[in-house]
């Protein structure tokens, strides 16, 4: 029976589903979605003509989420199923918090042909979870209804739960009207969806009980709380399309909210009259992205709520049209037409040096000029090539922009900017010349973003874009650390070789109670644990399974962060001394003082955890590598072993611009007699200027020393009296806010103490 279920699943791809094929079916084994990660021989892949879904029953789920939930989403066309498009798209209790969870229960409601149900039970400490997902035939939408059960004897207060999608590839548009907001309120939120897309593909979440968002919309959340015995019902729907057109997920939307509607139509065309093939209708409400229409052959046509819009037509790297404003009567249609796009021009980067001319690694990003809304139609960001290093060919729509040019970007040099146009069909050469002010190398000092991902799970930077992005920030050392992968590592490693640069190949382990970075792994070395089940000891034996020489602590307090975890009493086995540095992640800047208290905290008891700094970059274009970066002083040449070596030993600092070398090594100890006198002195530079430099003992702030004139380079000294034992580090801040932490120098009492 098994057996028979796999092959009918394999076969989907291949049958066309029309005729007696158009039906619902479920089936049983791995999926036959391409690139699916349920391949495990009792998970569940439903489908019908429009789209399939995989559920992961027997396979591990992400981020260490327990089984039971959506992990694969694809459309289908033309009878055949497309590339997966998610990592995880689902309910989740308490934002993404740790899960306690002690079980999950699959059961098959209805197998089709008309429409398939299954239902996922699930605990979540003392709540109960219970999952029904529904696909009926000639559907684009999968159903899902969650209602939690409180069935212990305390209220469950302050949760934030909701369905999620976070897809695998492509780009996001958050929920329409609150564009830019991370995490919060949906005050101003002009519909109840978020939308993952690319040129072939949508996947939609609507999520009518939302009242909060959370990771940028890929969260949509109700803040409530739970009496015990009490039960809430969370009702939503993820719709599949099978091409980048918002069309029909406004249509959707009309007939689930029965809104009063109009009709648009039209066509696009060039000021000399050439249709546009693929054209793109933009609508804005309220002066805010609304929805997106994909025309074909120069026409295009959509539905929208009745109301007042702005419309304007593009193209894959062709200009905007002028705007149109639109008031569309419930029941009208009305005819606009957008006759004066101007085809793609291009523009040919030459990024170099000055003095000297040699061709630098850049990151080139669009400050001035047209940004398309729409991911497909061309990025905002660009970067200098591998192989030909300081050149970058870029298609763009003609127009007046300003170019910001970055390498080693407030860090190493200050940005340098392009002011040109460009012509319709034309190519425009521009040349750019970037001063480096600083080179830290030359003093032994070399720089790494020790938290970074290319493009496993929810990140979306193929590793060549990966070692191009941390190239132009200025980065010595390569680095990669995907959520429980190691598939990159290969290529990454071939790309450092090619580019004379040395690589670390890491992992984050990630458990829904705390994300570790394992670094460097023996070659070939694969995850064997499962981060769903998995313990504190677990988690921390396997990362020295794979080889790692350095355990950190990725993103120690947000609210799956490992000592977030500790301090609440859900992570199992509790604290466990197996790791060795704590991260500064610039993704939660305010959690800084937070993590900095708990590292002083263990050096104050002796304890030499030192600190690591990671970006957590997900995807190049819209983050940058190395903004918060980690400054390593090897014994020898530059090599992974003496990086490694030298980071462990504390020999570090990490920084979100200052430079700091100091005389006395950070991470070495030095013996001072009871009131003998010492110096600290070190030297320090920052692009921006320097404002303040502070001394700290023991977790106190011992001196400060503030910078009025705003030296982009200067040497500062602090006399200090010996005494008991000790240690001291310092906090350095420049003119743009920007700060670095040092790890600590140790003072232990000399002889006569």
């Amino acid at each position: 029976m098994r057996i028979a279920a796999t092959l009918s699943a394999l076969l989907v791809g291949l049958v066309p589903l029309g005729g007696a094929y158009a039906q619902v079916r479920v089936l049983e084994g791995p999926t036959p979605i391409p690139a699916g990660s349920a391949r495990a021989a009792g998970d569940l892949t439903i489908v019908n003509e429009k789209l399939a879904f995989a559920l992961a029953v027997e396979s591990a789920a992400p981020y260490g989420v327990p089984r039971g939930a959506i992990v694969d989403i694809a459309p289908v066309r033309h009878g055949r199923i497309g590339r997966d498009c998610v990592v995880f798209a689902d309910f989740i209790p308490n934002n993404w918090s740790a899960w306690p969870n002690t079980y999950h229960r699959i059961e098959i409601l209805e197998r089709g042909p008309q429409q398939a149900r299954v239902r996922s039970v699930r605990d979540f400490g003392a709540i109960t979870l219970t999952t029904l997902y529904t696909l009926a035939a000639g559907s684009d939408e999968v159903l899902i209804s969650t209602t939690m059960t409180n069935g212990g004897d305390q209220p469950a207060r302050d949760l934030l739960s909701g369905l999620t999608l976070w897809p695998s590839s492509g780009f996001l548009f958050p929920v329409p009207g609150l564009a830019g907001l991370t995490e919060g309120k949906a005050d101003g939120a002009l519909s109840d969806r978020v939308v993952a897309y690319d040129a072939t593909w949508t996947v939609t979440l609507h999520a009518p009980y939302f009242d909060r968002v959370g990771d940028g919309s890929r969260d949509l959340y109700l803040l409530h709380t739970l009496a015990p015995g009490e039960s809430r019902t969370f009702s939503g729907s993820l719709q599949v399309g099978a091409s980048g057109d918002l069309a029909p997920v406004v249509r959707a939307e009309i007939a689930r909210r029965q809104l009063p509607a109009a009709h648009l139509r039209g066509a696009v065309t060039t000021r000399d009259g050439k249709p546009v093939t693929h054209p793109v209708i933009v609508i804005e409400r309220n002066g805010k992205p609304y929805a997106w229409a994909l025309g074909e052959n120069g026409a295009y046509e959509l539905t929208l709520p009745a109301g007042a819009y702005t419309a304007y037509a593009t193209g894959r790297s062709y200009s905007r049209s002028t705007p149109a404003a639109l008031e569309l009567a419930s029941g009208s249609t009305t005819v606009r037409d957008f006759r004066d796009l101007e085809r793609p021009g291009r523009v040919s980067f030459q990024v170099t040096a000055a003095p000297g001319g040699a061709p630098l690694d850049a990151r080139i990003v669009i400050s001035e000029g047209d940004k398309p809304l729409v991911g497909y139609l061309g990025r905002t960001t660009f970067f200098t090539e591998l192989a030909h290093r300081g050149r970058a060919d870029v298609p763009i729509a003609p127009g007046n922009y300003t170019f910001t040019v970055a390498s080693g970007g407030g860090f190493l040099a200050a940005n340098a900017e392009a002011r040109l146009s460009v012509a319709p069909g034309k190519v425009r050469t521009a040349q750019v010349a970037v001063t480096r002010l600083f080179d830290p190398p030359a003093r032994g000092w070399y720089a790494a973003d020790l938290h970074h991902h290319a493009d496993q799970a929810e990140a979306v930077t193929p590793p060549a874009d990966l070692a191009r992005s941390q190239l132009a920030a200025g980065l010595d050392v390569l680095f990669v650390s995907d959520h429980d992968s190691t598939v990159n590592l290969p290529v990454l490693r071939e790309i450092a070789a090619q580019r004379h640069v040395p690589f670390i190949g890491g992992i984050e382990l990630s458990p829904s109670w705390g994300h570790f970075n394992a670094y460097p792994l023996t070659p070939g070395a694969t995850l064997a644990v499962d981060t769903s089940t998995a313990s504190v000891a677990m988690i921390l034996a396997e990362a020295r399974r794979l080889g790692a020489a350095v355990v950190q602590v990725n993103h120690p307090y947000i609210p799956y962060g490992y000592f977030a975890s500790l301090d609440a009493g859900v992570a199992p086995g509790g604290f466990n001394p197996g790791f060795d540095l704590i991260e500064i992640n610039s993704t939660v800047p305010d959690d800084d003082p937070r993590v900095l208290a708990r590292a002083w905290g263990f050096w104050n008891a002796g304890q030499h955890y030192y600190l690591s700094a990671g970006s957590d970059t997900h995807d190049v274009w819209n983050a940058e590598s190395g903004r918060v970066r980690t400054y390593v002083h090897p014994e020898g040449p530059l090599a992974v072993a003496t990086f490694v070596d030298a980071l462990k030993a504390g020999h570090a600092y990490v920084t979100y611009g200052p430079l700091i070398f100091p005389a006395t090594m950070f991470g070495t100890q030095i013996a001072v007699r009871p009131h003998e006198s010492f110096t600290l002195a070190f030297d320090l530079a920052a692009v921006a200027g320097l404002r303040q430099v502070e001394l700290v003992q023991d977790g106190a702030v011992h001196a400060t020393r503030t910078l009025s004139a705003a030296p982009r380079v200067t040497h500062v000294d602090f006399d200090i009296r010996g005494g008991e034992a000790s240690w001291y580090a310092l906090v350095a801040e420049d003119q743009a806010g920007h700060k670095a932490y040092t790890d600590p120098i140790w003072v232990t009492a000399g002889p006569g103490s």
